[in-house]
């Protein structure tokens, strides 16, 4: 019997475990730049079997949040090969995440950025709620809705990306498709309204995503490529009427490309049944971070390696509290607990501080 514990191939990386970081925004990086202390807070997780790092920006304009880094400039690539080096000092494993957040922000958060920089999406639909800025709390904005040649400009962004990670010393590239950000937009459709080649049936919606995906393997190898994907999620105001039509196709397009991995993230109990299908389909890694209604991922969560249900599980915030999470997992515990009031912004309090066993 497979479990956890168990060394795994991925896409010819021999990885210790099955036991992977999920990525987890923290907000400490300061000018878009990783700092020294994001290398110690990523080297004491070197035990994973893998690292997904926070998501990254690959472009100035795909920025969503304070004091989230970027990938995009040389002063980035040079300030995250500290992290990477460190990283692999202890032995360990990292991709570099992509995220551009589409329509996910606020302008206030470009503002100090060259040009009229304004929230992007696949269509001018507005989220519903508010995101954190240096002035406080803001209502989200209508994003503008990307041009053909701009639609194809930031699958560039994102190959361009890639090269810079794996000129960073990153392992692989995880390709952020889920949670409401600009690839997830495209897929789904109460976001993307679009009835050009980008848009309207699901084979149009998941154009983006297939398009973004197949330019990071062509600059980096496919083998050091990954997608993540949130089937249903509502999360970030989405609304998708019937995502699994979307998602079989989308896996279909991928399946020929020889990924490294497709990572699913359940949000809700009622994604287990697409879960499942989708496995079923993707002839490769298939790591999942599984749904546990509001209880951090944890050892009950183990037995999902045993039953094939997935072949890696990504934990986050119990790997947040825990830098040393597969020794813990193998005794059976105790766990740290997580400080909710560090999880965003701050110094290294809730961040690099939790003890190991």
């Amino acid at each position: 019997m497979t479990t956890a514990f168990d060394p795994i191939d991925l896409a010819g990386a021999a990885l210790p475990n099955r036991i992977a970081m999920a990525p987890m925004t923290r907000n400490r990086a300061p000018g878009r730049v990783p700092t020294d202390l994001m290398a110690e807070y990523y080297a004491q997780r070197a035990s994973a079997g893998l690292i997904i790092t926070e998501g990254i920006q690959p472009t100035p304009g795909g920025q969503g949040y304070p004091n989230t880094p970027g990938l995009h400039s040389d002063e980035q690539i040079a300030a995250w090969r500290k992290v990477t080096d460190a990283v692999h000092a202890r032995g360990g494993r990292i991709f570099a995440q992509i995220m551009h957040a589409g329509r996910i922000g606020h302008p206030s958060l470009l503002a100090d950025l060259p040009g009229d920089l304004h929230p992007v999406a696949p269509s001018a639909v507005a989220a519903q709620g508010q995101v954190f800025t240096a002035e406080g709390p803001k209502d989200m904005v209508t994003p503008r809705e990307l041009t053909g040649v701009e639609i194809r400009g930031v699958i560039a962004d994102f190959a361009t990306a890639a090269r810079n990670a794996v000129a960073a010393g990153f392992d692989g590239v995880e390709i952020h498709g889920a949670n409401g950000y600009l690839v997830h937009q495209f897929i789904a459709s109460g976001t993307n309204r679009r009835t050009d080649e980008w848009g309207g049936s699901a084979e149009g919606r998941i154009r983006f995503a297939v398009e973004v995906t197949r330019a990071v393997a062509d600059a980096i190898g496919a083998e050091r490529t990954a997608l993540r994907i949130s089937p249903g999620n509502p999360y970030n105001d989405m609304d998708d009427a019937d995502p699994e039509p979307a998602y079989t196709a989308l896996v279909a397009a991928l399946e020929p490309l020889g990924l490294a991995y497709l990572h699913v993230l359940e949000a809700t109990g009622d994604q287990r049944e697409i879960s499942l299908a989708l496995r079923k389909r993707f002839s490769g890694t298939f790591m999942l971070n599984p749904f546990t209604d509001g209880r951090p991922t944890g050892a009950d969560e183990l037995a999902l390696i045993e039953d094939g249900t997935a072949d890696m599980l990504a934990f986050g915030v119990l790997f947040l509290a825990n830098p040393d999470l597969p020794a813990r997992l193998a005794a059976g515990g105790p766990y740290n607990t997580p400080d909710p009031a560090a999880f965003y912004g701050g110094d290294h309090r809730g961040y690099t501080d939790y003890p190991t066993l």
